[in-house]
């Protein structure tokens, strides 16, 4: 989909998680370390953990979303979802195996693509990142994993919320001083896009999964499979 009525952008927003960040490629040897550690049935990869344990994730923000819990921490909510996952799988396991899992977390690797997007992107927009995850947390990530410098970091924790609460796309145009139509999500998670749509974000959807968008009214003003064809779309 090419980029119409953009001119008004100038600020570029990224989620990181799983859009610039490979979680499957970081997480899944380590599950099945996990899975070996646990005598797990030898017929359970940690490809199949990976994709039950993705889906339940969301299902976690979504209830403490719901229930008004507050925002309970990125990697306290994916030890959970694992927990859940492994236990709908009858695997045994201890919290020494968890806490041994959970240090994958401090060695994710971004794609290539969006590196060398950020890197193009970055000589016409400003790059802020907008993240479920915890601002200390995501200021050590941009430091040591992804290595670029954001023009600024912004965290859901601070508002108390998980994407996509409108609460946290108002809160980053609150704190970037910037009316929301100035601003483009860049995701490759539909829900997010939705999200920032809803509260008057442009929206790129870097489907980058090859999945379907979700059912709605708030589509993404631009749908392309990489940060290469991002670029491109919008002549940087």
């Amino acid at each position: 989909m090419s980029s119409t009525n953009l001119d008004s952008v100038t600020t570029l927003t990224f989620d990181i998680f799983g859009t610039v960040l490979d979680l499957a490629g970081s997480l899944i040897p380590p599950l099945n370390r996990l899975l070996t550690a646990c005598d797990a049935p030898s017929a359970l990869t940690g490809e199949q953990v990976w994709a039950q344990w993705r889906l339940r994730q969301r299902i976690e923000q979504y209830q403490d979303n719901m229930l008004m819990l507050g925002h309970s921490g990125y990697l306290p909510v994916k030890r959970k979802a694992l927990m859940y996952t492994l236990r709908s799988l009858k695997v045994d396991f201890t919290s020494e195996n968890l806490d041994e899992f959970m240090k994958a977390y401090q060695l994710l690797t971004p794609f290539k693509d969006a590196i060398d997007g950020l890197i193009r992107l970055s000589n016409k927009y400003r790059l802020v990142m907008l993240s479920n995850g915890e601002h200390h947390y995501l200021e050590y990530l941009a430091k040591n994993r992804i290595g670029i410098d954001f023009d600024q970091i912004l965290s859901a924790e601070t508002v108390s919320q998980f994407k996509p609460h409108p609460s946290v796309y108002r809160f980053a145009a609150k704190r970037l001083d910037l009316e929301p139509q100035q601003i483009m999500m860049v995701a490759a998670h539909s829900f997010d896009i939705l999200g920032a749509r809803h509260s008057g974000f442009r929206g790129a959807y870097v489907n980058r999964y090859d999945l379907p968008y979700d059912e709605s009214d708030y589509i993404p003003d631009i749908t392309t499979k990489n940060f290469y064809d991002l670029c491109d779309t919008l002549e940087v």
